[in-house]
Parts: structure tokens; C-alpha cells; sequence
């Protein structure tokens, strides 16, 4: 089992690494974005969140805390949904189904992340292949 959650980390985190590549070497588009999205202090917002999407990858990636790692994806994952993908708004039919699809994707990611916050807090130090064992205790 130890071998399947380590490539299901491997194959989770690319995705959140490669979006905090973005957040933090095009902060300037992505900020006008995020600002026409409506978002307060989108460049503060950008870079936060850029940091966020490393971190969590990070720990989630190497099993370095990964249940916070985990948590902080969701705290990430959930507002963006919202704050940027608010398709109810979208008047236009194609831009309005762009913008589900990623709210519903986010909102997967958030679950998927969720569940492996408490995998990883339930199991503890059982699991190998893991720099730390969990931050939180969920037995």
C-alpha cells in the first residue's frame, strides 16, 4: 500500500505545482485576472496563494506533513472555486460551461484533498514512504 500512495502523491501534485509556477513567475497577468474576477488585492491574492499552492504540493508531494499539506490545498481550492469560477454569473452559454467545469474541478480537488487530509491523520506514522507522519491526530 505504502507504494500506491506514494505514486497517487506523485501523480496528485502535479497540477498544484505547476499552477504555483504560474502564481509566482506571471504574477502580473494572473493578478489582472484575478482583479477582473472581482478578487480584493488580486496581486497579494496571486502571490498568496502561488506560496500556498507550493507548500501544499510540497508536503503533500514528499509526505512532509502531508495532511497539512492536504488541508492547505482545500483552503486554497474552495474560495477559487467560488472567487473565480462563479459560472451562475456567466451570461455567455460557452464561457458559463468553461466556468463549471472548473468550479466542479476545483471543488473535486477540494474532496479529493479533503479525503486525503483524513487518510493521512487517521493512518498516522503506519504509512511508509513519508518524511514525517501526520500533523493531526484523527484517531
Amino acid at each position: 500500500m505504502d507504494v500506491l500512495v506514494l505514486i497517487g502523491r506523485i501523480l496528485f501534485v502535479p497540477l498544484f505545482l505547476g499552477s504555483a509556477v504560474g502564481h509566482l513567475t506571471q504574477t502580473d497577468g494572473m493578478a489582472g485576472y484575478a482583479k477582473s474576477r472581482g478578487v480584493p488585492a488580486a496581486r497579494i491574492a496571486v502571490l498568496g496563494t502561488g506560496v500556498m499552492l507550493a507548500v501544499g504540493g510540497v508536503l503533500v508531494l514528499l509526505g512532509l506533513w502531508a495532511d497539512l499539506g492536504a488541508l492547505i490545498l482545500v483552503a486554497f481550492l474552495v474560495p477559487t472555486a467560488f472567487l473565480m469560477h462563479a459560472f451562475w454569473k456567466e451570461t455567455d452559454p460557452q464561457a458559463r460551461q468553461n466556468e463549471m467545469v472548473q468550479f466542479l474541478k476545483d471543488l473535486a480537488l477540494a474532496g479529493a484533498s479533503l479525503m486525503l487530509f483524513a487518510f493521512f491523520a487517521y493512518v498516522g506514522d503506519d504509512l511508509g514512504l513519508t518524511i514525517t507522519g501526520p500533523l493531526f491526530d484523527l484517531n
